[in-house]
């Protein structure tokens, strides 16, 4: 779900640089230093998940984990997902320096909104609190699918097809990250429930 070098406009990349520093600046702020080791696992998970990516027609799709990242950390998934994306973008050539910022604010955005939606939730009885996992583990997956289309759709409208593409490329993948994440949270809850939302 990277945006490559190049395909985006000027008034779009510095939008998305804008809000990025916005997003990690609060994101750092509210990052407690206990809470650091698990954003460097959450960090690492991410770069990781999203290395493998599985070919789907004229495109790939990968996991991505940025509902669990945005369930565990919230607004630290800013600075979380930058890194990850730093590091993809300068060893493996996935997405670009020009566009760190708006594919940061694409995948960290969606996170910090599913921590808002689901983190209560989580915290319930276990058939409330995996329902809600499974549907922040997808809907995370389907809101950056639909701001790639945005982006895209504002730099060019002749881009609106292919954004139709990647939100029905991304749809097995947003029912894989939704159990992943139900997984997870169900692990969490049994062994470190102190990591999830109270």
């Amino acid at each position: 779900m990277h945006i490559s070098e190049g395909v985006l406009s000027g008034p779009v990349l510095i939008s998305g640089i804008a809000l990025a520093a916005v997003g990690v600046a609060v994101g750092l702020k509210k990052l407690d230093y206990d809470r650091i080791p698990r954003a460097a696992i959450l960090s690492a998970s991410f770069f990781v998940a999203s290395l493998i990516h599985v070919p789907i027609g004229p495109s790939s799709v990968h996991l991505i984990l940025n509902g669990i990242i945005g369930l565990i950390l919230g607004w630290g998934a800013f600075p979380v997902i930058l890194v990850a994306l730093t590091l993809q973008a300068m060893l493996f050539q996935f997405g670009g320096i020009t566009t760190l910022g708006v594919n940061t604010v694409i995948m960290a955005l969606p996170a910090v909104f599913c921590y808002y939606l689901f983190g209560r939730l989580v915290g319930r009885q276990p058939c409330i609190a995996l329902s809600a996992a499974f549907v922040c583990g997808a809907l995370s997956v389907f809101l950056s699918a639909v701001m790639v289309g945005l982006a895209l759709t504002f730099t060019d409208e002749n881009f609106l097809k292919v954004s139709y593409l990647v939100v029905t490329a991304h749809l097995p993948v947003m029912i894989i990250e939704g159990i992943i994440t139900a997984f997870c949270v169900a692990f969490l809850k049994k062994v470190q429930s102190d990591m999830l939302p109270e």
